[in-house]
């Protein structure tokens, strides 16, 4: 199911929701609102038009929550986002802190054949240049990536920033060699919020509890 015609504040609205609204819980509007920048007035008007298509609902003290159709707009155009911002990092050369912010101001613009053909000749593409997977056409939900703080002693996972990490964080993080998709392994954990001890690239480093819970990983076997 597309809808070609929605704009793209009705695609950042479903987006939005989407990353809001989990486990059972609907999206606050007060936190839509924060999170789109946009009055509350604005969002309820949004969130209205959205509903009268069938791509969202909107329950008092329940907040608001995607349809089915809806989910699948809303990671169709995450899918979008992501593989925009592969193209800016791949083929224009673009640091991966920075294809969040530009590939905002063009993915809605472009016509299905074009999103497409990008994936296509950037290889397909398993994730974007912060980490995170790519979802399949038509998918419903994508896969939940866990803090770097929910690993134990042992585990090994490829690391994943997104694209909102205070700038100075991500600066810390390269003094690591903590970027998107390197390889860690978790050596120690500390007891009570204690900091992590990891292997980075053959050498140990040791992150606190506040930064490992900023960034997501994958786990490897």
């Amino acid at each position: 199911m597309d809808y070609p015609d929605l704009s793209r504040s009705d695609r950042e609205a479903l987006k939005a929701v989407y990353r809001l609204a989990k486990d059972g819980e609907g999206a606050p509007t007060g936190a839509l609102a924060d999170k789109l920048k946009l009055a509350p007035g604005t969002v309820s008007a949004a969130v209205k038009k959205l509903a009268e298509r069938g791509l969202l609902t909107h329950m008092p003290y329940k907040g608001v929550e995607l349809t089915r159709a809806g989910r699948t707009v809303a990671i169709a155009a995450i899918r979008r986002h992501r593989i925009v911002e592969r193209f800016l990092s791949d083929m224009l050369g673009y640091a991966w802190n920075e294809a969040d912010r530009l590939a905002g101001a063009f993915e809605h613009e472009l016509p299905q054949e074009v999103e497409d053909r990008l994936f296509v000749a950037l290889h397909r593409p398993a994730t974007c240049p912060h980490g995170f997977p790519i979802p399949e056409p038509d998918t419903e939900d994508l896969p939940e990536l866990p803090p770097l703080y929910a690993l134990q002693p042992g585990d090994v996972a490829e690391v994943a920033v997104p694209g909102s990490t205070d700038p100075e964080v991500v600066e810390f993080l390269a003094t690591l060699g903590l970027r998107p998709g390197v390889k860690v392994e978790v050596r120690e954990k500390h007891p009570f919020d204690g900091p992590l001890v990891l292997r980075v690239e053959g050498k140990e480093r040791t992150v606190g509890e506040k930064i490992a819970n900023q960034i997501f990983v994958k786990k490897v076997s």
